[in-house]
């Protein structure tokens, strides 16, 4: 039995039900798992749906009508209470790990700030090669189709390469879902949801069966790495 860490921040809640999907396919190949989430910022005024708080309605130019970014900070702050159980992840989560999927919105093509610190502040596992041959898988969410999911999963893999972790994504034959001109996410570089720009979509069922098929696969070769005795 493999161990596999889904770990993710939300601010809306979007990659939150993707993450609960990835864990759940994990868990259903036979995996221990663990579903963590990377922290908010601990000051409220580095949080960007804070500064939305305060923006008057009538104030709004005609790019904040479309996005909704008064309106969206309730759902922010629902979203956060219903992850206050969630525990926090810690270095620890990631040592125990034999896979992990990471989960995090698309912040302008790439990771929010929240997930980089994590990362950074993560940095002696890196030097000791605590995460190195272990699999990893990507889920992403974006306000549209075009703002930037893909470019989000392939740069956010940069980081990981260099603690050595083993990309894992979702191919064609396995994923049909995604092979159409719907508005939905996903590709072959990972898993994703479009939350619309307002937010106020929620995950397709179409995006959430290709998230746990994401957790499954990454499962699978964590699985697999940890028989061969590749993973120590």
């Amino acid at each position: 039995m493999s161990r596999i860490l889904v770990v993710y921040f939300s601010a809306y809640g979007h990659v939150y039900e993707m993450a609960k999907a990835a864990a759940d396919g994990a868990a259903r190949f036979g995996s221990e798992v663990r579903l963590r989430r990377i922290p908010e910022m601990e000051a409220e005024s580095n949080r960007t749906p804070f500064q939305d708080k305060f923006k008057k309605r009538e104030s709004e130019s005609k790019l904040g009508n479309h996005f909704q970014t008064v309106g969206r900070f309730e759902k922010y702050e629902r979203s956060l209470a219903l992850q206050h159980e969630v525990p926090v992840a810690t270095n620890a989560d990631l040592r125990w790990a034999d896979g992990i999927v990471w989960g995090f919105p698309t912040y302008y093509g790439s990771m929010p700030a929240q997930v980089k610190l994590f990362l950074e502040f993560a940095s002696e596992l890196c030097a000791d090669g605590n995460l190195e041959g272990k699999p990893a898988g990507l889920i992403t969410s974006s306000g549209s189709i075009h703002t930037g999911q893909e470019a989000a999963i392939l740069t956010s893999m940069v980081p990981l390469f260099h603690f050595g972790m083993i990309m894992v994504g979702l191919p064609y034959s396995e994923n049909p879902e995604y092979l159409t001109a719907d508005g939905i996410g996903c590709s072959p570089y990972g898993a994703s949801t479009v939350a619309g720009p307002d937010s106020s979509r929620t995950p397709d069922e179409r995006e959430l069966i290709m998230a746990g098929r994401l957790g499954r696969r990454v499962a699978a070769v964590a699985t697999a790495l940890a028989a061969s005795g590749f993973l120590q």
